[in-house]
């Protein structure tokens, strides 16, 4: 099997920009992480206006690459915009239009989402953005399906993600799509961050800092089922093991995690048949069982659900082999 070839990844710097959200697909796309399994990319920093650009936080960018870097990019990251409903410049539109059209993977972080949706590309698409502009983008841009809970959509051609820390999560679950989990991994092992967070994960959390005594109470048992995802597992018996009732547990593990116990089991068990698929040789009746899902059928049946590929297909393009190929 061939590698894939080095891909260019163009990211849009702007006047004013935040330092924060322009170093996120930087951190994930830019780093030399090589040596820990995880491909290098051609990442070029492009700005919307010659000359040096200011930053919100009193600095000055020097960028060398002007949006001409777009029309080489096999994936084009917005990685945010201005938060006073400012318009994008109209060639900054005209160029993520002719990327998208000649198949680039576009992007929308945070508030990237905004010029995305100007420029047509998320018409009759679902899409989120920071949750504290969701009403907003609501408003100016009807015609796209806003979901304003969730940390990040994929949308095949077309990713957006809400603020801050999710788009780390979507950048990281594009890198995970296009070169399996384990490169993902790796590179959230490297950002000391987590691995894998799903997409249609709460934006934020009622209650950020749980309790001591609360936490103290989840944390060991979240690692314990960390352990046992192989085994079945009742909402009332993990409860008496937190030492909960049902509603109490359920409600703090939502605050704890952002998303529901069923749903967090599910997206661990799926991450763990992604190890096994790229990591072992394991037939896929044996990655159903150690991974919970019980049945190579029922394996297949949310593995497509989530990844829109089977666990064979999956394993062919990503197992240890086929990156060493």
């Amino acid at each position: 099997m061939k590698s894939k070839p080095v891909e260019t990844i163009a990211v849009v710097a702007f006047d004013g920009i935040s330092p924060f959200h322009l170093s996120v697909p930087c951190m994930v796309f830019g780093e030399d992480r090589t040596e820990a399994g995880v491909p290098r990319f051609r990442l070029r920093v492009c700005g919307t206006e010659p000359g040096p650009l200011q930053t919100n936080a009193g600095f000055t960018l020097v960028v060398t690459h002007g949006l001409e870097a777009i029309r080489r990019a096999q994936i084009v990251v917005v990685p945010s915009w201005r938060d006073d409903g400012r318009p994008a410049p109209p060639a900054l539109i005209r160029a993520l239009q002719a990327a998208h059209r000649r198949g680039a993977v576009v992007v929308g972080l945070c508030l990237g989402a905004f010029v995305l949706a100007e420029a047509g590309l998320l018409d009759g698409r679902p899409a989120t953005t920071h949750w504290n502009l969701a009403e907003a983008f609501a408003r100016q841009y009807p015609k796209v399906t806003l979901q304003p809970e969730v940390l990040y959509v994929d949308d095949g051609d077309v990713l957006t993600s809400a603020g801050t820390a999710a788009g780390i999560d979507c950048c990281l679950h594009l890198l995970r799509v296009r070169y399996g989990a384990e490169a993902a991994n790796r590179a959230a092992r490297r950002m000391v961050v987590a691995p894998h967070r799903e997409g249609g994960q709460a934006q934020y959390i009622e209650r950020p800092v749980p309790a001591a005594a609360e936490s103290d109470r989840l944390a060991p048992l979240i690692e314990w089922l960390g352990r046992h995802l192989h085994s079945p597992h009742e909402l009332d018996g993990l409860a008496r093991r937190a030492l909960m009732s049902r509603r109490t547990f359920t409600r703090r593990f939502r605050e704890a995690t952002g998303t529901t116990v069923g749903q967090w089991l599910q997206n661990q068990r799926l991450a763990l048949a992604q190890r096994l698929l790229e990591t072992t040789g394991h037939p896929v009746e044996r990655v159903a069982t150690d991974a919970g899902f019980g049945s190579a059928v029922s394996l297949r049946k949310h593995f497509v659900a989530a990844f829109k590929t089977s666990p064979t297909a999956y394993r062919r393009q990503f197992s240890q082999e086929a990156v060493a190929a």
